[in-house]
């Protein structure tokens, strides 16, 4: 059992020589809520105390209790040392997964080119019912965070990993574009989770302030994914195959996903306590300095229903949601670059060296706002704000160009590239904005919901009947995508603050004491991390938000 307490007369030489008690200020007793049940003879005894069961605790307590009294404090040295390492293992290795699966958005751009619609039957129209079909199965998909909850993060990405390879070798054998239009919804089923899989992950072994920072470089491979797609349809090109080169890209690509899938399954962790790369000690170490600075649990295996209820009632949920929604409605650019490119005269092959320039600036702008979060403190909403402006001006400049500034209205597009940036950046926030495992697996399905919703509708954006300038889709990528999605950050982050300022004006004058009790290990009472009872942000008044 864990029991939760802050009567004034257990809380002892906790107490120091200028704390409230020391100078005559009315200590407040905190009774934190109970969520497991509370026995007649426990209520008796500390009337002042709160009850929950291990089960509702962080799954690493007890890694913690039967480990952690022959670790020592980590020194300032060993600290660099061990950021640097889980630094160059960890969002590697997260970073790599993350460009496999998102391959597939550059491999379903260049069947534009590739005589995929000649050989498919496919036309501009079911070209987009295609890309529509993927996020309907992504919506379907989020059943699948129940497996996020339940089961190991490390099996379920090994699962997710090889089913994705799977079905994008299967993209050879299609010969119909119905046949495509099922094997997107179920690349999008299979997909849905896995960037949220991933966010889970760097937050186990990050901290707040690394995991903020080195997220623009982990969405480098997004970003930057077409530079090497690029180079390798510029091969395939080149090397005159005996079948489609549409489909031996999907085999290429196919190949690729099969290789890191074999990777995942030999060294990626479930959470710090079971990682193959780190020692005894690093693990503690880990554990220690993840809930140290986060304020949140690192993984928790039981549903809480009252953290689903909080994260509905809070209206950060829906402010994010309200972003993501509004700016995935641009996402569809993606898919329509190597159309664009063709439209304005490019040449396939021309086409693959702009999207390595496009790719390269993207990459360019990723690098330097992680460098910007790293040297500037709370600066992720701005830094959204300033990644949206680049898509913003390039919008309204394609808008008013003539059409006969083709190699103007190029470079516009790629002027587009950093709206990448933006969204990498709230996912990173909406995780590191939220405590409590449910709670967090819960907004990550209300954002990817609603991320799915935008993406349904983006591709209905690009008739046919409206090219080449496709007016109606700029339009509402500029109102929604590149103006309504950031005033939604700049409100969350008013709120966010808010609550920061008021947290540290009374959290000097609250003391919390949380101390694990199990009777039937006869261990004795001991103090604990609160960050290992896994209560979310608006129950522990100790969370302050990143911002």
């Amino acid at each position: 059992m864990i029991e939760l307490r802050a009567q004034k007369d257990d809380l002892g030489d906790h107490i120091s020589p200028e704390s409230p008690e020391s100078t005559g200020t009315d200590l407040k007793q905190i009774v934190v809520e109970t969520y497991g049940e509370l026995s007649g003879s426990q209520s008796s005894q500390h009337p002042d105390s709160k009850v929950i069961t291990s089960r509702d605790a962080d799954i690493s307590l007890k890694f913690l209790r039967r480990h952690s009294d022959g670790v020592p404090e980590i020194s300032a040295v060993e600290e660099k040392t061990l950021s640097r390492k889980i630094l160059w293992i960890i969002v590697p290795l997260c970073s790599l997964v993350d460009f496999v699966l998102y391959a597939d958005k550059a491999t379903a751009s260049y069947t534009s080119i590739f005589g995929m619609w000649k050989d498919t039957h496919m036309t501009q129209d079911s070209y987009n019912n295609s890309t529509t079909l993927f996020y309907v199965g992504y919506i379907v998909g989020q059943v699948n965070l129940i497996f996020l909850q339940k089961f190991p993060v490390g099996r379920v990405m090994t699962v997710l990993s090889f089913v994705w390879a799977l079905l994008i070798f299967l993209h050879s054998f299609a010969t119909t574009y119905r046949g495509v239009y099922a094997l997107r919804f179920f690349l999008g089923f299979v997909e849905a989770i896995a960037v949220p899989a991933l966010n889970t992950t760097m937050g186990q072994f990050l901290t707040a302030k690394e995991k903020s920072w080195t997220a623009p470089l982990f969405y480098t491979t997004c970003l930057g994914n077409d530079i090497i797609v690029g180079f390798i349809a510029f091969g395939l090109l080149h090397a005159r195959p005996s079948i489609a080169i549409w489909k031996l890209f999907m085999i290429v690509i196919g190949g690729l996903s099969l290789v890191v899938t074999i990777l995942v399954a030999l060294i990626y962790p479930n959470n710090p306590t079971d990682a193959r790369f780190l020692s005894l000690k690093e693990r503690v170490w880990v554990i220690r300095r993840v809930q140290k600075t986060t304020g949140s649990s690192i993984e928790q295996k039981t549903i809480k229903f009252h953290q689903i209820k909080e994260t509905l009632k809070d209206p950060i949920s829906w402010l994010f949601c309200a972003f993501f929604f509004c700016n995935q409605l641009s996402n569809n650019l993606v898919y329509q670059e190597k159309l664009l490119y063709k439209q304005i005269g490019v040449s396939t092959l021309g086409s693959t060296l702009v999207s390595v320039a496009y790719g390269g600036f993207s990459v360019s702008c990723g690098i330097v706002s992680s460098i910007l979060i790293r040297k500037v403190k709370n600066f992720t909403a701005y830094s959204v704000i300033l990644w949206t402006l680049f898509p913003f001006v390039g919008s309204i400049a394609v808008l008013a160009l003539p059409w006969e500034k083709k190699y103007a209205i190029l470079a516009m597009i790629c002027l587009c590239a950093p709206k990448g940036v933006a969204w990498i950046l709230m996912f990173s926030w909406n995780s590191t904005s939220a405590s409590g495992y449910t709670k967090k697996m819960t907004r990550n399905a209300m954002v990817m919901f609603w991320y799915g919703v935008a993406n349904i509708i983006a591709p209905q954006l690009w008739q046919a009947k409206d090219g080449p300038r496709y007016y109606p889709a700029w339009i509402v990528q500029l109102l929604f995508a590149f103006i309504l999605a950031p005033i939604s950050t700049l409100a969350i982050r008013v709120i966010l603050a808010k609550r920061n300022k008021e947290r540290s004006e009374t959290r000097e004058k609250y003391l919390l004491l949380a101390v694990i009790r199990d009777d039937e290990e006869d261990i004795t009472s001991s103090e604990t991390n609160l960050a290992l009872l896994d209560f979310t942000d608006l129950e522990n008044k100790q969370f302050i938000y990143p911002l």
